[in-house]
């Protein structure tokens, strides 16, 4: 008696969920990748053309109530140029991301370019693109 199972075992592999799971996954960082931001202070910068690019410098923010930070920590004017000094000493080309909110004088953001002019740092102005 020849008994044969009518159901046969195909060795293929479908890749049709796998494609589904990389798509979900794709989609889902590319979702949560455009809400990361760049800095915890909530600021509304000037507009202009240019794009400002996220390397490793330390980003200086100034408030409209004039308050400063270095990197998420607040500052004064008075201690603005030590607390950099010690940041900056060990990078070879040193570089400020200066972040003045809309409305700033640009008095105060004249005087932190000073600061990084004599110490010879790099500014790169961050600017909202329009």
């Amino acid at each position: 008696m020849n008994i044969r199972g009518r159901n046969k075992i195909k060795p293929e592999f479908s890749m049709a969920s796998m494609t589904d799971i990389v798509f979900l996954l794709l989609i889902f960082f590319m979702i949560t990748s455009t809400l990361v931001t760049t800095s915890a202070l909530d600021i509304l910068l000037p507009k202009a053309q240019g794009k400002t690019e996220n390397k490793k410098a330390v980003s200086i923010t100034i408030t409209k109530d004039l308050n400063y930070f270095i990197d998420n920590n607040q500052s004064s004017l008075e201690t603005l140029e030590e607390e950099l000094a010690s940041l900056l000493k060990t990078q070879e080309n040193p570089s400020l991301i200066l972040r003045a909110e809309e409305g700033v004088p640009i008095e105060y953001a004249v005087s932190v370019m000073d600061i990084a002019n004599r110490n010879k740092y790099k500014v790169i102005l961050a600017v909202r693109p329009k």
